[in-house]
């Protein structure tokens, strides 16, 4: 008689907007989970009590909302802001996703490069932020994309974009170890901030072919219009989905699995994996690690055909 396995329990404790909040029982790679987001509306105190409640109950952690760490190559920062969450927890791991970030979700990119369908030498790339996604920034320009790197026109509002991926590197040393000591919502939507749309300077929008990035970002500034455009984002739900058929954006692209219609975190999804490989909080996993779990188990991008 098979031993029925035991279902592990991932929780994304997200400062973002509650209204995105998800819960969803799945078999994932033949382990039974339950996953859930719980957003907390911009609150961090309550993040921080939540991530205590939950502190030894359950498998992994995650931050969502917010990020531990912004990579730069082999350079990371530390989010001040994040780290006060981080510490909430003791027993169990946490996870803010800036490992799969740098190897799951960068060898996806190399993999749509690669594959030539969707990215090819001179596809117009918009990367609406690279501070959080620096492994994409870099998986972009290896696949010879034509970039615009959004970081100054949309995190600042200056109609400054970045080009070039050494200009980029150059940029993001300078800054970011200022940034990372700012208030996160200084430089993030958070809350119901995430709500707010405020479309912005639409003319980098119509260039790209491919708009990809944190899914707050693109949903809060991007046009009425994404007609044929290529969106490669992480966390979307039924309802975006829906929003981006509207807007006639021609495919959609996700670096985390679908579960029950909509995409969880990258924060989520590292916690899962991690789990399945048996990491704890005293051995937590690797990005060579990520990169090996990518090939055994021949993880590939979620593809959605949105508009014909």
């Amino acid at each position: 008689m098979e031993t029925e396995l035991k279902r592990r329990h991932v929780v994304s404790v997200s400062i973002g907007s509650s209204t995105r909040n998800h819960s969803i029982e799945a078999d994932v790679m033949g382990v039974p989970f339950l996953i859930e987001r719980i957003g907390t509306d911009g609150d961090k105190k309550k993040a921080i009590q939540m991530i205590r409640d939950f502190d030894g109950k359950i498998d992994a952690i995650g931050l969502g909302g917010i990020d531990l760490y912004v990579h730069v190559g082999q350079k990371k920062y530390m989010i001040k802001d994040a780290k006060t969450l981080y510490d909430a927890a003791k027993i169990t791991p946490v996870y803010d996703g800036s490992i799969l970030k740098n190897s799951i979700e960068k060898e996806f990119i190399a993999q749509l490069g690669r594959e030539g369908r969707y990215l090819k030498n001179g596809t117009k790339v918009l990367l609406v932020s690279s501070a959080d996604r620096f492994g994409m920034a870099e998986a972009f320009a290896n696949a010879g994309c034509d970039m615009i790197y959004g970081d100054f026109i949309f995190s600042l509002n200056l109609k400054i974009p970045i080009k070039n991926l050494s200009v980029l590197r150059m940029v993001a040393k300078t800054l970011l170890p200022i940034f990372s000591q700012l208030p996160f919502e200084m430089i993030y939507p958070t809350g119901k901030e995430q709500l707010t749309r405020k479309p912005r300077h639409k003319e980098f929008f119509e260039w790209a072919d491919v708009i990809a990035g944190d899914f707050n970002y693109i949903n809060k500034y991007m046009p009425e219009d994404l007609r044929g455009k290529v969106i490669i984002t992480n966390t979307v739900t039924s309802k975006d989905v829906e929003d981006m058929r509207k807007r006639k954006a021609a495919t959609l692209i996700t670096t985390t699995p679908d579960f029950g219609g909509r995409s969880f975190g990258t924060n989520v999804m590292e916690g899962v994996y991690a789990t399945l490989l048996g990491k704890t909080r005293q051995d937590p996993p690797t990005e060579k690690d990520f990169r090996e779990f990518v090939k055994k188990e021949n993880l590939k991008p979620r593809v959605l055909q949105i508009t014909e």
